[in-house]
């Protein structure tokens, strides 16, 4: 039996789960196992010795990604680069980078943004991923309090982008995730049996 594949991430407002649950779907759906993990509940001695690759979804909050998905990748850095790895950044840049109504300026400032703040987590953990991917997050007022509601129309209105607060405003390619990980899976095999494991 094949061991299973890792689905690692860090959220704040859930989108970044929401990913993580779908990829780890995408993946069970090519026959392989996926193991969902919630990188704040990471226990001491966690190993990736069990797993035969791994995809790191991260979201971006005030320019930088979690503390808990950076001091993981640099704790386990030389067991990532042992097997085929992902890794995602969720911004609301890759979101302003993929509004097809956005100025060109504004959409390569954002795009800019979401490259820069990439660079800048694989410069601090020292990692090479096997492949990257910018993903467009959400906006989800609904789910904010009211300092980080008005903080983020703030920042949305400053990038051309939706100020209603009355709902959230998803901006999240399922489709593309859907191809990531038919391109992913390619370079780790076929398994025998589907494990559903969310934790």
């Amino acid at each position: 039996m094949m061991e299973p594949i890792l689905v690692l991430y860090a959220t704040h407002e859930g989108q970044t789960q929401r990913i993580a649950v779908h990829m780890a779907a995408s993946i069970r759906a090519h026959g392989l196992l996926a193991n969902v993990v919630n990188a704040a509940y990471i226990l001491d001695g966690f190993s990736l010795d069990s797993y035969s690759a791994a995809i790191v979804a991260a979201s971006v909050h005030g320019g930088r990604h979690e503390k808990e998905i950076v001091r993981f990748v640099k704790d386990h850095v030389k067991e990532l680069e042992q097997i085929p790895t992902a890794f995602l950044s969720v911004s609301l840049s890759e979101a302003g980078a993929e509004d097809a109504m956005a100025p060109p300026e504004n959409r390569a400032r954002a795009a800019a943004d979401a490259t820069r703040m990439i660079d800048q987590f694989l410069a601090e953990t020292g990692w090479r991923p096997s492949s990257i991917k910018a993903v467009a997050g959400a906006l989800l007022y609904t789910k904010y309090n009211f300092l980080l509601r008005f903080v983020m129309k703030r920042i949305s209105h400053r990038a051309g982008g939706t100020t209603d607060t009355s709902k959230d405003h998803e901006y999240t390619d399922w489709a593309v995730l859907d191809k990531l990980v038919d391109e992913f899976v390619a370079h780790v095999g076929p398994a025998t049996t589907v494990r559903d494991c969310v934790s």
